[in-house]
């Protein structure tokens, strides 16, 4: 059975009314964001399944994948380097845990998108 991501190209375009993503890496950012959702709520939407959440909680999850996809298009070049810093010319980037910036198991997000994807109640260690 094929992995199916929590967001189709349909929901992002006309419902999250998306425009951040071209549409030619629609499919595979949404496909990466909803993995990267699964690792931070300890694959607990795979484990139950998408249809068996609460009506909140697909909402959210749908959400956040459309955010998180927005995002790391938006970031690419940052979130894949090897890098966490540089300075060139007293000019300095930095990238990871910051105030905006949340990290965890490989995957940057927004804190403010975490903290939505936190009210799904699947982001906790000890969840059931």
């Amino acid at each position: 059975m094929a992995y199916e991501p929590y967001v189709t190209p349909e929901y992002y375009n006309d419902t999250y009314k998306g425009s951040t993503v071209p549409e030619e890496e629609l499919s595979k950012a949404l496909r990466l964001a909803s993995r990267h959702i699964d690792s931070l709520t300890y694959n607990r939407i795979v484990g139950r399944g998408f249809s068996h959440l609460t009506g909140f909680q697909q909402e959210i999850i749908r959400e956040v994948v459309c955010q998180q996809a927005d995002f790391e298009v938006e970031n690419a070049d940052e979130i894949n380097t090897i890098l966490s810093s540089y300075s060139i010319n007293g000019v300095s980037v930095q990238f990871g845990s910051s105030w905006n910036v949340f990290t965890d198991k490989g995957v940057a997000m927004k804190r403010d998108v975490y903290a939505l994807l936190c009210q799904s109640g699947l982001c906790c260690r000890l969840a059931r």
